[in-house]
């Protein structure tokens, strides 16, 4: 299956509705339907089987996601690496005092867009783009930057929001 958008439409569908999509999620937020999360679930299940993410890898090529202190562990312990030297040779400390990659793409992406560490991912990883979290209301603003990244959230927020219109 394909993507809902090549990345170049993306671009451009994200710029033509930006106004749009953040005056939709921001009112999700004031006052989200009592059915929100099933209804996003529905949809994020029905983008996600027409999606092939390993076609785009968006996500990895440009945002590096936060690793947890499990994270670490695990993915140090799987790379047979202690948690410093894979602190040190992978990550640094951002502006928010979290741990995230030192560089772009991510060092575990694969030339054919599999991830190399894909059983042993960061959580971030594993639950991106979040359109299928549970009280999907108190992320929009997480959700604004991911439509402009993943196609397939941009897809789901572009169904939820013409579901919204019907």
């Amino acid at each position: 299956m394909s993507l809902p958008y090549d990345l170049n439409q993306l671009r451009d569908k994200y710029v033509e509705q930006k106004q749009a999509n953040s005056k939709f999620l921001k009112n999700l937020k004031k006052r989200p339907p009592k059915d929100l999360d099933k209804r996003i679930h529905q949809i994020h299940d029905e983008v996600f089987a027409q999606t092939d993410c390993l076609a785009c890898a968006n996500c990895c090529k440009t945002t590096g996601p936060l690793f947890t202190t499990r994270d670490i562990k695990r993915i140090s312990k799987h790379l047979g690496m202690g948690k410093a030297e894979f602190e040190d040779q992978y990550l640094r400390i951002d502006e928010d005092n979290d741990w995230v990659l030192q560089q772009l793409p991510c060092p575990f992406l694969d030339p054919d867009n599999r991830c190399g560490i894909y059983d042993h991912r960061p959580k971030a990883c594993r639950e991106f783009p979040h359109t299928n979290r549970v009280k999907f209301h108190q992320i929009t603003s997480l959700t604004q930057k991911n439509i402009a990244i993943c196609p397939a959230a941009f897809a789901v927020i572009e169904r939820m929001r013409n579901s919204q219109r019907s």
